[in-house]
């Protein structure tokens, strides 16, 4: 059994969807990215490659790499999933924390869960969402972009 962190920031940026864990949410801004800019699906992918001592999301899908500009972030948790599994690794348990003071997320988090769960390959009660605010404190708390924090706990089924 591992457990490990990923951690995903994006700034807000005019023009362009908000998806988060797979939702596209309605508010007037997106998030930044070389992808879909969703800092919950990057965190989670990072916590598993990292579980899986695989490196980063950036090794994997460089920013500098036409192929993932503007993809569905989903897609590369696909691809992560088939690539921790070569390796022997399964995820058991997801723990993911969003950290946005804007927009209200509360009315998104199950169908980020039900997303997660279903790439992961995982039952959504092995899956946790949930959001939090800094108290106006921070880039964050100005409302100038969004963070994710995910732990994956993994199994090795070699």
């Amino acid at each position: 059994m591992r457990s490990s962190i990923g951690i995903d920031v994006h700034k807000f940026s005019k023009d362009i969807p908000l998806v988060i864990g797979g939702v596209k949410i309605d508010f007037g801004r997106g998030l930044e990215g070389h992808s879909d800019g969703d800092v919950l699906v990057h965190a989670v992918i990072d916590s598993l490659l990292g579980g899986a001592a695989m490196g980063d999301i950036g090794t994997k899908f460089p920013s500098d790499d036409d192929d993932f500009k503007d993809i569905d972030s989903l897609l590369l948790l696909e691809t992560t999933m088939k690539l921790i599994k070569e390796r022997g690794w399964v995820p058991t348990y997801l723990d993911a924390t969003i950290v946005a003071q804007i927009p209200s997320l509360s009315p998104y988090i199950q169908e980020m869960k039900n997303n997660l769960s279903n790439y992961l390959k995982i039952s959504p009660d092995q899956v946790n969402v949930k959001a939090t605010t800094t108290d106006g404190l921070g880039f964050l708390g100005d409302s100038q972009g969004i963070a994710s924090i995910a732990i994956a706990t993994m199994e090795n089924i070699i």
